[in-house]
């Protein structure tokens, strides 16, 4: 069963199903609805919780594990599998299927990367869909983003302006985790009050010094000492590093497709209006792509990955330390990033 993160909270109040699969790179919609499914089965009498995050090929057995053992505690448990990449692999997929023929009492969650079209035909995939429910979270366009702040602006019971709609759009570019702090910080401090583009202004600026997309254009720009120094800023106001991923790789991933349609044939004009990069941004995303290589690209890739394993404990590493490696090579490249590394 294929649901949309908007029917989940309507599905959740009528039936608790044995199965779900959350899949995308849309941090905010992937949490919401992992959250609701938490609840959900804690309602159920899945008072017991195990989690199993996915590194490598061996940690699929902590699955059978978990199906074959006896809570002394609840009936039944909420099972959680974190797989980032969304390729359970052939062990994965095996241990998919075997659970799931097992027709367990407990509640299988599993919290995905995004999935591609050929692992949507593979037999895991189309089992979990028959057994349960599979939830994609889409990312939010540019086009959509303003549409969307305006719901849960009116969900927040907070009234706001269409300039102001359109300022607090642009100042986000579609930054959902960012989006849904600056929704509860304008309730806060502006309270039953209509919102203006003024007090959108007054109030986004207080942090425009160290904001998260603010380091993401300084590295842009190839201006590696500025992007160091705003994130260490921006570790100093104790944002957390994934907040800072998901501006990093959501630029990363715009990168590397936009050199994929290069690549292709496309012009570089026609790949940024296809891909939806906002006009003002245009020369600084083009200056990217001029100076970074595909390998500084898979490069980027790879410290993204590692970074967001290390911020959730999954792989070894300090998040901060490859953050700052990450916005190095966004500035300068590989190439030039490990000349200035050995010199230092």
């Amino acid at each position: 069963m294929q649901l949309k993160p908007a029917q989940l909270a309507q599905h959740l109040t009528q039936s608790l199903a044995s199965s779900y699969l959350i899949a995308g790179d849309e941090p905010l919609i992937v949490q919401e609805c992992a959250d609701a499914i938490r609840h959900a089965a804690r309602e159920a009498g899945c008072t017991e919780r195990q989690c199993i995050a996915i590194a490598q090929k061996d940690d699929w057995m902590e699955l059978g594990h978990a199906a074959g053992s006896l809570s002394l505690f609840a009936e039944r448990k909420l099972i959680e599998i974190q797989l980032p990449s969304g390729k359970p692999g052939t062990e994965g997929s095996k241990a998919l299927l075997e659970y799931l023929e097992a027709d367990s009492d407990d509640v299988l969650l599993i919290v995905s990367g995004r999935i591609d079209k050929a692992s949507q035909k593979s037999k895991w995939y189309t089992a979990l869909d028959r057994s349960g429910a599979i939830i994609t979270a889409w990312p939010v366009t540019a086009a959509e983003l303003p549409a969307w702040l305006h719901e849960r602006m009116s969900r927040a019971g907070v009234q706001i302006d269409k300039e102001a709609i359109a300022l607090l759009a642009e100042r986000l570019e579609g930054n959902l985790l960012a989006a849904a702090q600056e929704v509860e910080k304008l309730k806060l401090l502006h309270g039953d009050t209509p919102i203006t583009a003024p007090m959108v202004t007054d109030t986004v600026s207080d942090n425009a010094r160290y904001d998260a997309f603010r380091l993401v254009d300084v590295a842009l720009s190839g201006d590696a000492r500025g992007a160091v120094r705003t994130l260490r800023g921006l570790r100093a106001e104790a944002v957390q590093p994934p907040v800072l991923l998901w501006a990093l790789a959501r630029e990363v991933r715009l990168l590397a497709e936009l050199k994929r349609d290069i690549t292709a044939g496309a012009s570089a004009m026609s790949a940024l209006n296809q891909r939806g990069v906002w006009r003002n941004r245009q020369p600084l995303v083009q200056k990217a792509l001029n100076r970074l290589t595909g390998r500084d690209l898979a490069q980027l890739q790879a410290l993204s990955f590692q970074t967001d394993g290390a911020s959730k404990g999954f792989l070894p590493g300090i998040a901060w330390d490859t953050l700052e490696r990450l916005v190095v090579i966004m500035a300068q490249g590989v190439s030039v990033a490990n000349t200035t590394a050995r010199r230092a």
